[in-house]
């Protein structure tokens, strides 16, 4: 949809991935006038791991159970049943997950979340159009676009990822890479061993502050990948590109694997603002950060898609509390990063100390792994790292 030169609405969310779509599908109904934001035409490719956890379906589904049903229909889409961890010494731990989960491409999955919002709210979807510039003044919001358009609203909310533009130039700070992962990932077929239902996960003892992973996607396809803190990259030096390839060849799980598979493109790389590392703001006068742009990415096993849909669904219960009370004072959205805090970020925090904790010991990873073989551990190591 195109824009004229200026247009005014209550709420502004920038950025149409997972937390903007389900804070937009969380303020339907509510009579307030809403525009979603996005730099990209959908459908578009988004780098990641492509794993959908139940977590997220979870949240989706207490706004309205159809729409979690639907995207099961997805193409293509893996249903995960089963996860291999392997350690260090290359024992296996084998879980299977209580809620339902499934793999598909974000380029599928964004643009299923977005049609949801299309269809079921009357917010005004704003394709190939990119936030500038914003300033925050004392009873509104000015947002200027990519194309020179000029909006304004009487509260924004910053959905738009790691690189997220709201939070640059409300929140300025710089890369603190004890709390960021770096990733890259490829998507390949015919990769022996490999198997629909599984997603697999491998640690090495070089490189404990992060993982290689092998998720299917569906339609023979995997997406396949490599994450490790930002940190550690910068110290030795990695290039993250270079080694995905030579672990593919030399891992002891996994050499042999990859010899007859074939890649679909190239190898891309991507950046994931880790949670729980440390008190970060995710609000102020007339605003709310959700999502990647709120630092929310599971510090364990990576993920964020449910983070980020949970915010953005505490970002619309904000927005009605906001408008109820005609308060948009960065005190009256600490209820906010109160909220966030409570149902997010603690166990976030858990998950980052235990990263940490365990980045330089590979033989408690190993013993990990075979404490999970005593009859009756399973459950709670599972819990442990999940």
């Amino acid at each position: 949809m195109l824009i004229p030169s200026s247009a005014n609405y209550d709420v502004a969310i920038i950025g149409a991935g997972p937390a903007g779509t389900a804070c937009a599908l969380a303020l339907r109904h509510r009579g307030l006038r809403v525009a979603l934001l996005d730099k990209a035409q959908f459908p578009r490719d988004k780098v990641c791991g492509d794993a959908v956890p139940g977590h997220a379906l979870k949240a989706l589904r207490q706004l309205d159970p159809s729409f979690a049903e639907g995207l099961w229909q997805l193409q293509p889409l893996d249903a995960v049943r089963q996860s291999r961890l392997v350690a260090p010494n290359g024992d296996s731990l084998w879980m299977r997950w209580k809620l339902p989960s499934f793999n598909s491409p974000r380029e599928t999955f964004d643009a299923a979340l977005l049609a949801l919002v299309q269809a079921h709210s009357t917010t005004e979807i704003l394709e190939n159009t990119g936030l500038k510039t914003l300033s925050i003044d004392a009873d509104h919001v000015r947002l200027t676009t990519s194309a020179g358009a000029e909006i304004t609203c009487q509260l924004v909310i910053g959905c738009d990822g790691a690189n997220s533009v709201v939070r640059r130039q409300l929140l300025p700070a710089p890369l603190d890479r004890a709390h960021h992962c770096a990733g890259v990932r490829a998507y390949f077929e015919d990769i022996a061993g490999a198997k629909a239902g599984l997603t697999e996960y491998f640690f090495t003892k070089d490189y404990l502050q992060g993982y290689l992973w092998i998720f299917p996607v569906g339609r023979g396809l995997y997406n396949v990948g490599l994450g490790m803190l930002s940190e550690t990259v910068a110290r030795h030096k990695v290039d993250l590109k270079q080694l995905l390839p030579q672990l593919l060849a030399t891992h002891p799980a996994l050499a042999g694997r990859f010899a007859s598979a074939r890649q679909h493109g190239g190898i891309q790389g991507f950046g994931l603002p880790l949670g729980g590392g440390r008190t970060v703001s995710v609000s102020g006068q007339r605003f709310l950060l959700c999502g990647d742009a709120a630092s929310l990415i599971d510090p364990i096993q990576g993920h964020g898609i449910d983070t980020a849909m949970q915010s953005g669904i505490l970002a619309a219960a904000q927005v009605l509390a906001c408008f109820e009370k005609q308060d948009f004072a960065a005190g009256f959205m600490k209820q906010y990063d109160a909220q966030v805090a409570e149902k997010i970020s603690r166990k976030l925090a858990k998950s980052y100390r235990l990263m940490r904790f365990l980045s330089n010991k590979p033989w408690l990873v190993n013993a990990g792994v075979r404490l999970a073989r005593v009859p009756g551990l399973k459950p709670w190591v599972q819990k442990v790292i999940g």
